[in-house]
């Protein structure tokens, strides 16, 4: 059937492409008037849309409840299609319009701190010299920021993501690791079981990421769990890495950081063998329901390339 055919038996004015945006925001944001504050429409807009995309396509795809807005099976099916269609067609935008020459503007960008000075901070050259027309704010904190509140375009998180209303992508796994440094170790001696740490002091997070401060092994009697002690609490991971090189206590390191210190003999690792596997990762996230800007889209490209087989 030729395109001119095709149209004569179907509405030339296509508006399933937006039906799937209003319904992915509705899903990602957890309402419709999230959703609409995301795309900018009003609330009464994104409910019609989603009644008429229930009735065209002859299923319920959301829950609807006084607390809030749930998907259906058959919404979780449309929900993945919508997300490759709109992928899709993002992608073939960006195509045309991401040359170095074309895309223009500022990228406000956060990262955490030990990570945006490690592996952040020193590929942002590669990316200004390809890109000689993006200009880019660099947020280093290990405060989750709000990204609306915040004004960031992207931000980098490390660990369990909670935050459902955000997209996100995957740039590498996060693993940690035991570390102390060899004076540290010459002092208390090597560990041979995750008992064993409770003689050294440890180094632990204040604050909102406290919950860190309990370190998870699996050992041949079951899991295990340790709770970090000692006399420093820091709220920032590269203030701990550098104590921790200096010998006042063990902490539980992002590999990206310990690996190369352990590799020039700064620090050793403890009870790897034991280590619990928790699926953590980093991803880039940024706000939902919206064409990506194509300055967003490039350094979003940039960052997943890069860690796509992670260096160290």
């Amino acid at each position: 059937m030729t395109l001119i055919a095709a149209a004569k038996g179907a509405d030339m004015k296509d508006d399933r492409l937006l039906a799937m945006r209003v319904f992915s925001a509705v899903a990602e944001s957890g309402g419709f008037t999230a959703a609409a504050q995301a795309l900018g429409v009003s609330q009464p807009f994104v409910s019609q849309t989603i009644a008429r995309l229930e009735d065209r396509l002859g299923a319920r795809l959301l829950h609807r409840t006084t607390r809030g807005h749930s998907l259906t099976p058959e919404g979780r099916v449309y929900l993945d299609g919508c997300r490759s269609a709109i992928d899709g067609v993002e992608q073939a935008e960006a195509a045309l319009q991401t040359s170095s020459e074309q895309v223009a503007g500022l990228v406000r960008v956060s990262a955490p701190l030990a990570f945006g000075l490690d592996r952040i901070t020193p590929i942002l050259p590669s990316f200004l010299a390809k890109h000689p027309k993006i200009d880019l704010d660099l947020v280093l904190t290990d405060d989750s920021v709000n990204l609306i509140e915040d004004r960031i375009d992207l931000a980098i998180r490390m660990g369990q993501l909670t935050d459902s209303t955000l997209r996100a992508r995957r740039l590498c796994a996060l693993r940690r690791i035991v570390v102390a440094a060899p004076s540290l170790v010459a002092q208390f001696g090597q560990p041979q079981r995750p008992e064993d740490l409770s003689a050294f002091p440890g180094l632990c997070w204040d604050g909102a990421r406290a919950h860190l401060n309990l370190w998870q092994f699996e050992t041949p009697d079951g899991p295990y769990r340790h709770e970090a002690k000692g006399r420093v609490r820091c709220n920032t991971g590269m203030a701990m890495f550098q104590l921790c090189r200096d010998g006042v206590g063990i902490m539980r390191c992002a590999e990206h950081l310990a690996k190369p210190a352990i590799a020039r003999g700064e620090l050793v690792p403890l009870l790897d063998q034991f280590t619990q596997q928790d699926y953590a990762a980093f991803h880039a996230v940024f706000l939902p329901g919206r064409n990506i800007q194509p300055r967003l889209r490039c350094l979003l490209d940039f960052l997943i390339d890069h860690f796509a087989k992670p260096e160290w």
